[in-house]
């Protein structure tokens, strides 16, 4: 069927921003300094600015911003670093290439979001580390994380690549750890147009050795001061970077708002729980995704398919039950709650630009589907 409700429109945010953006493409082609160059310099500071954070260190992906980071940080082969058992699998893929391994952790029921009290229980003398990531946008309770790693002599590595602009007490996500991670992959909040990463640091030392990493490990062109490798954040994917950071806030708000009328849509079906939108204020939760529990997960998402509606799963496989981590001592039944959660949870579509039509067809299709 043709498709009604994207799962994200990009088309229409380019659409709309259609002038700005490929004026600054346009910009970036005609001066030719496509690495490193301008755009990145002015990203960069923009994005520091915008965290409230003195450095940020643009590289090429998600995936290079936590590998990096931890790697900045000396961790080493035979650490541990606690991640949360549901998460996308590059958390625990980025401590996997450095030879340490990522310790999965349960998950709060409610938030789907990494327990503290499970992750007291996974450490051991070898643990150097804990990655805490807000997932699906919502912000960790931060206090708490910093508490927790600070009587454990942890480092602190926090993954926002799904929560940018999202904020615990009034400081932003990737801003309380020794380094913050985000991804700019084309469907986060804030998405260029392919992929990109960037880490965040009030290290002035960190800061140094992570522009060195991510090139060549070079202070000037054939002076090179360590062994790095290639992870730049391209400067066209900086210069659309450039031009949707100013609509970053208000994305948010309008994502958060989408968010409130899917709750209020479907608060009456039982069969289905819907996020906690009430008592968290806009920017808690930047709602990156709208994740529901529901009851015969399978068949409602061949429904609203049908219906021609996009809808996902994320994530249906906990990290400890991937066949790529399947050397690790963990097996099903070790993690109940993610295990669980991973058979019951259900993405709806959500993005800046959906409409309270589309919100509201989705949220039928969903009361059709247990009712009849």
């Amino acid at each position: 069927m043709e498709t009604i409700v994207p799962f994200v429109d990009l088309k229409k945010q380019y659409s709309l921003h259609r002038d700005a953006i490929d004026m600054a493409i346009q910009r970036c082609c005609a001066t030719a300094e496509f690495i490193l160059g301008p755009e990145v310099e002015r990203f960069e500071n923009e994005f520091a600015s915008f965290l409230g954070t003195q450095g940020a260190i643009g590289v090429a992906s998600g995936t290079d911003a936590l590998r990096l980071a931890a790697k900045a940080l000396s961790i080493v082969p035979g650490n541990e670093v606690l991640v949360p058992a549901n998460t996308f699998i590059a958390t625990a893929l980025a401590i996997h290439a450095l030879g340490a391994i990522p310790v999965p952790v349960d998950i709060d029921p409610h938030t789907f979001l990494i327990d503290l009290n499970d992750a007291s229980a996974r450490i051991s003398p070898r643990t150097k580390a804990i990655i805490p990531v807000h997932l699906f946008g919502q912000c960790l309770d931060m206090d708490a994380v910093m508490r927790f790693a600070g009587e454990r002599d942890l480092l602190v590595i926090e993954d926002a690549c799904q929560a940018h602009g999202a904020m615990w007490n009034g400081k932003r996500a990737g801003t309380f750890g020794a380094a913050g991670c985000f991804s700019f992959f084309p469907s986060k909040n804030l998405g260029a147009f392919g992929d990109g990463g960037l880490i965040a640091t009030e290290d002035p030392l960190l800061v140094e050795k992570l522009r060195l990493l991510r090139n060549y490990g070079a202070e000037h062109k054939h002076s090179h001061i360590i062994p790095g490798e290639n992870s730049r954040l391209d400067s066209i994917q900086a210069a659309v970077l450039n031009v949707k950071l100013a609509f970053l806030d208000q994305w948010n708000t309008q994502r958060f708002q989408a968010a409130s009328r899917y709750c209020e849509k479907l608060r009456h079906i039982t069969e289905i729980v819907t996020p906690a939108v009430a008592g968290i204020k806009p920017y808690g939760h930047v709602f990156h995704l709208f994740v529901i529990k529901c009851r015969q997960r399978n068949d409602l998402l061949q429904h609203l398919n049908a219906m021609g509606i996009q809808a996902g799963v994320h994530y249906p496989v906990p990290i400890h039950l991937h066949q790529a981590f399947s050397f690790l001592p963990w097996q099903r039944g070790d993690f109940p709650v993610t295990e669980s959660s991973a058979d019951l949870i259900l993405s709806l579509p959500i993005f800046p630009e959906i409409t309270d039509e589309q919100i509201d067809y989705v949220a039928a299709a969903v009361e059709a589907f247990y009712v009849t």
